[in-house]
This record gives C-alpha cells, structure tokens and sequence, in this order.
C-alpha cells in the first residue's frame, strides 16, 4: 500500500502538464536521460532517507523528528527540521487547491458540453472568466477542500488506504486509455518524434538544471508526505526497492503524459507552453475537432481530479497526523481544522487573483498575482530545497552510520557508503545549485 500511496503522491499535475513539455523544449530524449540521472542520484537517496526518517520516527514528521533528533544528541535547531517539512506541505495544500478546484470546474463544463466549439480565443476567454470571478471559483475550492478533508478524516485504513487502492490504478489506466486514443488522432508519430527526439544542442546548462529540479519537484523530496508515510511502515520493509518503485511511477506517468497530450496537440491544432494554459486552454480545444473529442477531454479532467485529489491527500496528511498527536483530538475534527486553515489561506489567493492583486519583482522577473505568488516562492524556492537539504545533511552528518544501515536495511557496507556519502556531499551540492538557479522555474 506504501507504493500506491507514494505512487499517487508523486503522480501530481507537473508530470501532465509540465514534464512533456520541458522534453519538448530541452532536446526530446536528451532531457529525458538527464531526468533520469536525477531521479536515481537524486531522488532515490532523498526518498530513501526520508522514508527511513519515518520509520525511526514512528510519528509524524514533527513529533517524529524532533524525537530523533533528540536521541541523536543534536542541536536544538535540527528539531524544527520536520515541522518546516509540514509547514511546507501544508502552504502546498492552500494553493494547490485553488488550481484543483479550477480541474473540478472544468470537468463540469466538459462533461455538460460548454467546452465544445471553443477557439483558441474562446478558451482563453473562458479560462481568464473563470480565474477572475471569486464567487465561482470559490466554489470549487471548497468542494475540493471537503473532498480532501473527508478522506483524511476517514484515517489510515478507512481513508488513505481505501482511496489509493482505487484510485491509483485508476489514473495509470485513464492515462493508459488516453495513450490509446491518441495512438489514433493521426499524429501520434509526429507528437511522439516531436518530444522524444533526441538533440543535446538544446539541453545546455539550463536543460541540466531543469532536470535537476524536475526530478526534486516532481517527487516532492521537501515536504514531509514521504516521513508521514515512512512512519507507517513495517520496521523491516525494504527501503532501496519501495524508492525504485516510486521512482518507477513518477517517470511512467510522465511519459505516458507525454505520448497522450502532443499527438492530441498536433493533431488540432498546435502546440502549446506548459501549466495550465496547456490544460485549460490549448488542449480544451485541440480535443474539440477530432472523433469522440469531447468524451476524451472529460476523461481527461477526471484523470486530473484524481491526480490532484491523491497530491493533497499526501500534503494534508502530516498535518492531520501532527495535530491528532498534540493536541490529542479526533482524526475528524483535526482534518476539520486542517481544511478551515487551508481553504482561508485558499481564499486569499483567490482574491490576489482580481481584487487583491499587486505586482513585484523576484530575480528580476515581474510577479502579478500577490499573494498566490509570494506562496509559490517561499514554498517551492525557499522552504522546499531548504528541508531538503536540512534532512540530508541531518542524515549523513549527525546521526550515526550504524542507525541509518539497521533503519535503511542495507546488508552490504559499500551501497550504505554510497548512500551516506550521497547524503553528505552530492545532494547538498546539487541542492545549493538548485537555490542558485530558481529562475528557470517562474
């Protein structure tokens, strides 16, 4: 259940609507080989290391990792380590919603037709009405706050696990499916040759680095999802092969991504940049022309309800856990408290996208959505690389080798030293190098 759950996690709208095109856009193939050296130097260790922190912990990764840190003897200021993982989780969870309330939006002006007929003109009016009416999106947010609330509510077993056991297979097929139809538009050779062709005059210096935090970002290494799930883990599980599975869904999920979305593009119509204008603009209409277009872009909305709904069950759920523990309350009523905070915080960025907006600059790049922005920033260029770094320098350099090998369930000493030394080195470095070149992501 651990690889569902995890499965789920990772699988989140990135993979969909940003991992094709930065194939697209940094050499096809060559960007994909780059991605993949990430995912195993990078994101194999990092998932390791965290789901080994779970385990010791046995708690959420507040309570968790405050109490290893404290039989380890360590600074005081390690303690906060998993409560920065939590809170950057939960900031995740405010605004990912917002975004997940516009897929419920959508689905429901697929499935009703509204969708149909649309120019490319058209579609962006419609996405542009949507983002600039409080009212209706806010709406939206709090149907998918109280989806994700009553799962967590539900608990481990009658939540978590009952959802995922569905609800992950589910999206591998709706993906599988989607893959199929496009197989069928017409251009799947042409989509297909167009982003996985293989040109490393394209990837450069700044196709490296994209890799590097596509591989980071995808996997979301700087929240506390995979401590919390680490925590529920059996004490003998095997750790290295629970994080090659995960690895495994993340890569599959986007190249089926991939092989779905640029055939469809191609064939009505054109192609476009990546993030939501993919989904809600581009894509609303290239399904428009062909056969059975209109069934495939509902489908293709459902599939997004579950991928997000599985992304926030994982964001919410280290802070569910956190205050069942300290403030020894029920599961209900602290998902209850979990989902009034965020869906405030939710609002707030809802209204920076029309009556609260204001304009700044970060790194020299203009930001106009306020407040939504300024979250974006301090969770995915601040708080996200810096508990990433913190967890694998707490885990190479302070607690012991002989702990993390039992914890880890390594038998031989030179894979625990490749481990450690990836920890105590590789990582940091390619995670200070990954601070310096946020700008690749706004």
């Amino acid at each position: 259940m651990f690889v569902l759950a995890s499965a789920g996690f990772v699988v989140g709208l990135k993979n969909i609507w940003q991992f094709p095109h930065h194939l697209a856009l940094y050499g096809g193939s060559a960007f994909l080989l780059a991605y993949v050296f990430f995912l195993l130097l990078l994101g194999v260790p990092m998932l390791m290391t965290q789901i080994m922190l779970g385990r010791l912990g046995r708690a959420s990764p507040v309570t968790g990792f405050a109490s290893i840190a404290r039989r380890a003897r360590a600074a005081r200021f390690w303690r906060w380590t998993g409560a920065a993982s939590v809170l950057a989780g939960f900031l995740v969870y405010s605004y990912y919603v917002v975004v997940a309330g516009w897929i419920l939006a959508y689905a429901a002006r697929a499935a009703s037709g509204t969708l149909n007929g649309l120019t490319a003109e058209g579609a962006a009016s419609v996405f542009m009405a949507l983002v600039k009416d409080p009212e209706k999106q806010l709406f939206w947010h709090s149907l998918f706050v109280l989806l994700t609330m009553l799962t967590v509510a539900g608990g481990v077993r009658a939540g978590l696990e009952r959802v995922t056991r569905y609800a992950v297979p589910l999206i591998f097929l709706l993906l599988l499916l989607l893959v199929g139809y496009a197989a069928g538009s017409g251009s799947f050779r042409l989509g297909s040759e167009y982003f996985l062709r293989t040109d490393f005059s394209q990837l450069g210096t700044d196709g490296v680095l994209v890799a590097m935090g596509d591989a980071f970002f995808s996997l979301g290494l700087g929240v506390g999802t995979f401590m919390m799930y680490g925590a529920y883990l059996p004490q003998n599980g095997p750790v290295f092969r629970l994080a090659l599975y995960v690895i495994l869904a993340d890569l599959v999920a986007g190249l089926l991504a991939g092989f779905a979305v640029f055939p469809v593009l191609f064939a009505g119509g054109g192609l476009s940049a990546a993030g939501p204008g993919l989904v809600f603009q581009s894509l609303a209409v290239a399904f428009d022309p062909l056969s059975l277009g209109a069934l495939m872009r509902t489908i293709l909305f459902i599939l997004l309800i579950l991928v997000a709904w599985m992304s926030t069950i994982g964001l919410a759920e280290p802070v569910v856990a956190w205050l069942v523990e300290s403030r020894k309350i029920t599961r209900a009523r602290a998902a209850a408290w979990t989902g009034a905070a965020a869906w405030s915080i939710g609002v707030v960025c809802i209204l920076s996208l029309n009556y609260w907006a204001f304009s700044f600059s970060f790194l020299g790049i203009t930001r106009t959505l306020g407040l939504f922005d300024v979250l974006i920033i301090l969770t995915s260029f601040v708080l996200m690389p810096l508990v990433g770094l913190a967890l694998v320098l707490f885990a190479g350099w302070i607690l012991r080798p002989e702990t993390t090998r039992e914890a880890l369930a390594i038998e031989s000493p030179c894979a625990h030293d490749v481990w450690l030394w990836l920890n105590r080195l590789a990582i940091p470095i390619m995670l200070v190098i990954l601070l310096f070149g946020v700008r690749l992501f706004l």
